[in-house]
């Protein structure tokens, strides 16, 4: 498979997906390795594209389809799967001013509405087998819930709408891999399911997402739940418990496991950086998430903007391939046309790398 089919969902209509959407298919060499179909309103893509000629001259032009074999796959011509979701009229319009302005519309039911038909529209198309993978832009978890459709994100959603029970979010910068035991609960929460099934499927589902990458004998890093590890229990027992017995599981079923015990949280990501692990299992959201963004998010703070917002989520578990951007819908700043696309590119090299990987496994 040369060039894979990625199906890439547009996000929220008034978030930064479409302008993101656009400048990351303005690069030529995207071309090269996938065939990039838009799921969304050719509405806001229109849109889209003039406020990112106004303000970067990026000139591309849109093929609106109503199917993926009406797609021309051609570099210059983004082909957009419309869905008809987004009245034009409803679309704030500043893109022929000398300064574009954000839409300033944020959270809303028709923008959840949009981008969860998004979402389980490119679902249908993979696991019909009509796209290779899935890519997708952020949409508003506020925004979904205000439509009526009452998930957590779009890991949820894609579980849900493949039926699938066991599964868990991976987020990767460059060579940096994390996987979480839980993501969008309270704290509280986190540290009650911290148990050793939920650990031990984790670790699994660690080492064969990268296996599916293509690395073959991953090293997996498991992080501790408490502060140093807990002191042998003095400042907690998850890791002895619960931590510990998943790990001596995994170890019997032959997962590499480095260091075979828990390590603490406040050094595992430093090793991760140094090679000790492929990948890392983090207890909760923020233990995992706030390392990743630290490494891909770059903020500069005398031109005042983000110059790096790199970083992809995965969802592991999946009959199907699902890599997202790692960061939100941007309102404040969407419809502006300043939006990078790093993390969208990120995220569509590592849906091909997987749909590759994939079809090389298929034809053994």
């Amino acid at each position: 498979m040369n060039r894979p089919i990625l199906g890439i969902t547009m996000g929220d209509p008034f978030g930064n997906g479409p302008e993101i959407t656009v400048r990351a298919l303005h690069d030529k060499t995207v071309y090269d390795r996938c065939r990039p179909l838009v799921v969304g309103d050719v509405s806001s893509m229109e849109y889209a594209l003039r406020v990112v000629k106004k303000v970067s001259g990026i000139d591309l032009a849109l093929n609106p389809v109503r199917s993926v074999q009406d797609a021309k796959f051609a570099y210059g011509t983004i082909d957009v799967l419309d869905m008809g979701l987004v009245p034009k009229e409803q679309i704030p319009d500043t893109a022929d001013q000398a300064e574009p302005k954000p839409f300033g519309i944020g959270a809303c039911a028709l923008g959840g509405e949009a981008s969860f038909q998004y979402v389980k529209k490119v679902i249908e198309l993979a696991m019909a087998g009509e796209i290779d993978a899935t890519v997708t832009n952020a949409l508003s978890k506020e925004a979904i819930n205000m439509a009526g459709h009452h998930y957590s994100g779009h890991t949820e959603i894609y579980a849900d709408y493949t039926h699938t029970d066991k599964y868990t979010m991976m987020l990767a910068h460059e060579e940096l891999r994390v996987v979480h035991v839980s993501t969008h609960v309270s704290l509280r929460e986190a540290c009650d399911r911290v148990k050793k099934a939920r650990v031990l499927e984790c670790i699994r589902i660690a080492s064969e997402g990268c296996k599916a990458l293509g690395i073959e004998d991953p090293k997996i890093g498991v992080a501790g739940l408490n502060p140093h590890c807990g002191e042998n229990g003095m400042f907690g027992r998850e890791e002895i418990e619960e931590i510990q017995p998943a790990i001596d599981q995994a170890l019997a079923d032959g997962i590499n496991i480095p260091e075979k015990k828990p390590t603490p949280p406040d050094t595992i990501f430093s090793k991760a950086l140094g090679g000790w692990y492929d990948i890392v299992v983090a207890m909760y959201h923020d233990q995992g998430h706030i390392p990743l963004k630290v490494k891909g998010f770059v903020y500069n703070r005398e031109e005042k903007h983000w110059e790096a917002v790199a970083g992809v989520n995965v969802t592991l578990g999946l009959p199907i391939i699902r890599a997202s951007v790692d960061h939100g819908t941007g309102f404040g700043h969407a419809g502006s046309g300043h939006a990078n696309e790093l993390s969208l590119i990120n995220a569509m090299d590592y849906a091909i790398r997987l749909a590759r990987h994939a079809d090389r496994k298929e034809g053994e």
